[in-house]
């Protein structure tokens, strides 16, 4: 089939309407995009020269919702059903796939990366990993009013932090940090108190903590205006007010900036667990030995395993974690100017890009 996507030709240069041909190998689905929502990680990969697998040109775009509008001769049955396509689909093959380590799998798919992305009117992916929409028509199974579009924004920035909050081990009453609650931290944010944790959220941005304190924050502190003592002074007092241990901390860096991951190391303690979910390619200075001294441990977090979308798909239906007030919708002709615009100055919401039919 005939499709057309916004393409990268090099990095930095205005994104090209461009048209090609689509045919599904046995394995595949072609899925009619109905979002695909702007991440931090597209930014990096236009402007700040972060490689992607493919190379240019290439269509960005990993956060994608859709409907299956056609499959290979082994993916019939999801044609016509909606689907979240999940940033990372491993192969579900090799040894790391059948030991749980999906998120290392040497033949993971990142649509963006690997192959052409959502930023288009349709994407070809792979069908294996995909996951099923409930009918959003029944209020039964979509108490949050939520349409295929909003959903986008499950495939990386409510999924990535649901999977690293789960690796934790978080468990009702331990103490939730987010460092950087804009985007995936904020849903952090949401998804930890729906656990019944503590939370704790710290940004530079007011606007941001505002929001978040009427959406699952009880603590809200500005990290550029405080330094590293007083910022672990105030979480360990409002930790000690509730008669959490250090152990049952749980710190999440969100934020993908150098100060933010200096922060989020920096709230360590004896016991205490460290997820590094953002990302950036400039380097920080830490103190490695506290890890040690703490006996604490810290773990990186890739994405998230397909095999968990469902449960982030009901979180967000039921309406437990709010997609709507954090979600902006867009005409993806206006994909440069919105880009340009995030670059330059942020945006409140998370941009989705809808193609226009």
């Amino acid at each position: 089939m005939r499709v057309s996507g916004w393409t990268v030709r090099a990095a930095g240069e205005p994104m090209v309407l461009d048209e090609r041909d689509e045919a599904p190998l046995p394995g595949d689905a072609i899925v009619a995009v109905a979002g695909c929502g702007v991440c931090h990680t597209d930014l990096g990969f236009y402007y700040e020269g972060v490689p992607t697998r493919h190379g240019f040109p290439l269509v960005l775009g990993h956060e994608i919702s859709g409907n299956v509008v056609e499959a290979g001769a082994d993916a019939r049955g999801w044609l016509g059903r909606n689907v979240v396509v999940p940033a990372v689909m491993p192969c579900g093959r090799c040894d790391a796939c059948a030991n749980g380590r999906g998120a290392i799998c040497p033949d993971q798919v990142f649509p963006g990366s690997d192959i052409h992305g959502g930023f288009a009117t349709h994407v070809r992916v792979p069908a294996h990993g995909l996951c099923p929409v409930p009918d959003l028509g029944d209020r039964a199974q979509n108490r949050a009013g939520l349409s295929l579009a909003d959903l986008a924004v499950i495939a990386d920035a409510v999924s990535t932090p649901y999977q690293a909050i789960r690796r934790s081990g978080l468990a009702p009453g331990d103490l939730a940090v987010f460092v950087g609650v804009g985007g995936v931290g904020g849903f952090g944010v949401q998804i930890a108190a729906a656990w019944g944790a503590a939370v704790v959220a710290v940004d530079v941005n007011d606007a941001r903590l505002e929001t978040m304190s009427r959406h699952g924050a009880s603590l809200t502190l500005r990290g550029d205006l405080l330094d590293a003592k007083a910022l672990k002074s105030k979480v360990r007092a409002f930790a000690g007010e509730r008669g959490i241990p250090t152990w049952r901390y749980r710190i999440f860096e969100t934020s993908g900036t150098p100060a933010g991951q200096a922060t989020a190391f920096s709230l360590l303690a004896k016991g205490a667990y460290l997820s590094v979910v953002g990302y950036t390619g400039k380097k920080v200075e830490l103190h490695l030995s506290s890890v040690m001294a703490f006996d604490a441990t810290v773990q990186g977090n890739w994405a998230c395993l397909p095999e968990l979308y469902p449960e982030v798909v009901e979180l967000a239906l039921s309406g437990k974690v709010a997609l709507a007030p954090f979600v902006e919708h867009r005409p993806m002709a206006t994909i440069n100017e919105t880009f340009a615009e995030i670059h330059a100055k942020g945006a409140p919401r998370r941009v989705i890009l809808v193609p226009e039919r």
